[in-house]
């Protein structure tokens, strides 16, 4: 009764899904972390990265917003955001060789150690995901025929994880760096997703000792299209993506495995076209992207919640609403309408 209750809600028309405000920075916001030490609205903190060199942080649920600065980083593409508390976080640029790097802070922004930067020109930072500050993994594009995995298990150092196993890369296969969003970490488990020639779902149960690949029915066959972003929690893996350089269009842009990743069925309703990140809330999933975001209970049939611009979404646990961001320093508060409507 309750799935039915809440498949009705997603259908009604409610109030508006989403607050939507301006941090401040003129940033194409890509990153996004939220950390909530309580379950009262007034202590999530919000972390959010962007294009120029753009950080910003709310330790008062977006009630304000304060531009961190990270010296000498003012072309970089902060596209990934993983933070632990108010003053602690690690953020995550994309590009190139050395434009990927990876920075910390434990002081609220007020200085950063750069961690990690590539050498190599095929090197390239997809994503950045911890379930610790002490247990973290990172993505790259491959590098000689392989992707590459980085991991962070003191909360300093970060070292390649052996790749003998990893299966090779397709011609042209890649991940997407478009929310930070196509890498899952829990415990041992490592899933990513990826696009070009196939739309396919890597993963590891053994902290990257092994590896298994999977073909998915998201839409590829182009270098604009396959998985954007993942959300993993336990045997349900939603992937979600399309193509970026069509985004209105509707087509093999959401799947959902049940098994772990094993099996993948295409989802019934599809979102409205390409979306570049899939998140968690109370209620079921979100997806967000340029032309419109929508919300799931169970990541096969999709129901709009508005013609709204973001790139990436996040939530934080324990449950409080959570938070999307986009172009031109946007960020916008999630209001779950499902909690008004039965």
């Amino acid at each position: 009764m309750k799935t039915f209750l809440l498949l009705v809600a997603l259908l009604l028309p409610a109030g508006p899904w989403w607050a939507v405000q301006d941090c401040g920075v003129d940033s194409n916001l890509r990153g996004v972390s939220l950390v909530s030490e309580t379950s009262a609205e007034e202590k999530v903190t919000i972390w959010a990265t962007g294009s120029q060199g753009a950080v910003v942080r709310s330790t008062d649920s977006g009630k304000t917003w304060k531009r961190l600065r990270i010296p000498g980083t003012e072309s970089l593409d902060f596209r990934g955001v993983q933070a632990f508390d108010a003053k602690t976080a690690y953020v995550m640029s994309s590009g190139e060789g050395a434009q990927s790097r990876i920075y910390k802070s434990t002081d609220g922004g007020e200085s950063w150690k750069l961690q990690f930067q590539g050498t190599q020109k095929e090197f390239f930072l997809d994503a950045l995901m911890c379930d610790g500050e002490k247990h973290c993994v990172a993505l790259s594009d491959p590098v000689d025929g392989k992707f590459v995995i980085l991991a962070n298990t003191d909360g300093e150092q970060w070292n390649e994880l052996a790749r003998g196993s990893m299966p090779a890369a397709l011609p042209k296969e890649g991940a997407f760096a478009a929310s930070n969003s196509s890498l899952c970490l829990d415990g041992t488990d490592i899933h990513f997703g990826t696009g070009g020639p196939a739309a396919r779902v890597f993963a590891s149960h053994d902290f990257g000792k092994t590896w298994t690949v999977v073909e998915t029915p998201i839409v590829s066959g182009n270098a604009s299209s396959g998985i954007f972003s993942l959300f993993c929690d336990e045997r349900i893996i939603v992937a979600v993506g399309g193509d970026y350089q069509d985004p209105g269009r509707a087509y093999k842009n959401a799947a959902v495995s049940q098994d772990g990743g094993n099996t993948w069925k295409l989802a019934a309703r599809l979102p409205g076209g390409y979306r570049s990140s899939v998140g968690r809330y109370n209620g079921g999933f979100v997806a967000v992207g340029p032309t419109g975001a929508e919300v799931s209970v169970d990541g096969l049939q999709w129901n709009s919640i508005g013609r709204v611009n973001f790139n990436a979404f996040a939530f934080p646990i324990p449950g409080n609403d959570g938070w999307a961001v986009g172009p031109h320093g946007t960020v916008a508060k999630f209001l779950d309408q499902t909690k008004y409507s039965i």
